[in-house]
C-alpha cells in the first residue's frame, strides 16, 4: 500500500495519520523520538506494510510481475492498487477525494519541520502536483512509477510496468477488491488496539 491508502487506513486520528505518512522515513527505533500517537502512526504503517506483503492475494498480484519486475513487484503493487482506491474512492469513503487528500496536506504540512529530513523534501512535491488525486488516473499513476524508476540504484524498469497494469487491468482490480475489505478490518481492530495501549 502507498501514500493513499497508509493515510486512507489511519481512521480519523490526524497524529496518527502523520506517523502512517513517515513510516517509510523513519528507520528501526526511531519512531520512538516522536510524540505517542505519531509513534503510534508509525507501527500502524509497518502492520499495514507486514499484513499486505503476507496476503496471498497481494501475493498472486506480484506473481503476475514478479519475473521482470522481481523484488520491486512488491513496490509496483502498492502503486497499483493506490490507484484502484483513489479511482473508486467514493467507494471507500463519505468525503471525496480532492477534500480528503486537501485536509491531509494540511495536517502534513503544519508537521513538516519535525518531519525528518527526505520528507520534508519530499512533501512540497506531493502537495504540489497532489500526488493522492493523480494516482486516480492512469496517466498520474505512470507518472509515479516513472519517478520511483528515476530514484532506484538499479535499472527497475517500473516505468514499463504501466503497460502491465493496463494489460491486466481487471485482474488487477478484481484482487485489490479481494484484499482491500481484509485490510480494512484487521487494521480497524489493530488500529483501536494501538491507541488503546
Amino acid at each position: 500500500m502507498n501514500y493513499l491508502a497508509h493515510l486512507y487506513l489511519s481512521g480519523q486520528h490526524s497524529k496518527i495519520a502523520i506517523g502512517n505518512f513517515l513510516g517509510d522515513f523513519v528507520k528501526g527505533n526511531q519512531y520512538q523520538d516522536f510524540e505517542p500517537d505519531i509513534a503510534k502512526g508509525v507501527l500502524l504503517h509497518r502492520e499495514i506494510d507486514r499484513f499486505t506483503d503476507a496476503h496471498e492475494v497481494v501475493s498472486q498480484s506480484k506473481k503476475r510481475l514478479s519475473e521482470k519486475y522481481r523484488h520491486y513487484s512488491g513496490v509496483i503493487v502498492d502503486m497499483f492498487y493506490d490507484h484502484f482506491l483513489a479511482k473508486n474512492f467514493n467507494d471507500f469513503h463519505s468525503v471525496d477525494l480532492k477534500t480528503f487528500s486537501e485536509s491531509h496536506f494540511k495536517r502534513l504540512i503544519a508537521f513538516q519541520d519535525q518531519m525528518p529530513a527526505r520528507a520534508q523534501h519530499m512533501l512540497p512535491y506531493m502537495v504540489a502536483n497532489n500526488w493522492l488525486l493523480a494516482y486516480a488516473d492512469l496517466k498520474g499513476i505512470h507518472r509515479a512509477l516513472s519517478g520511483l524508476s528515476r530514484r532506484t540504484k538499479f535499472d527497475s524498469k517500473m516505468d514499463e510496468s504501466i503497460q502491465d497494469l493496463t494489460q491486466h487491468y481487471s485482474l488487477f482490480e478484481e484482487e485489490f477488491r479481494l484484499f482491500f475489505p481484509d485490510i480494512q478490518s484487521h487494521i480497524s481492530e489493530f488500529r483501536e488496539d494501538l491507541i488503546n495501549s
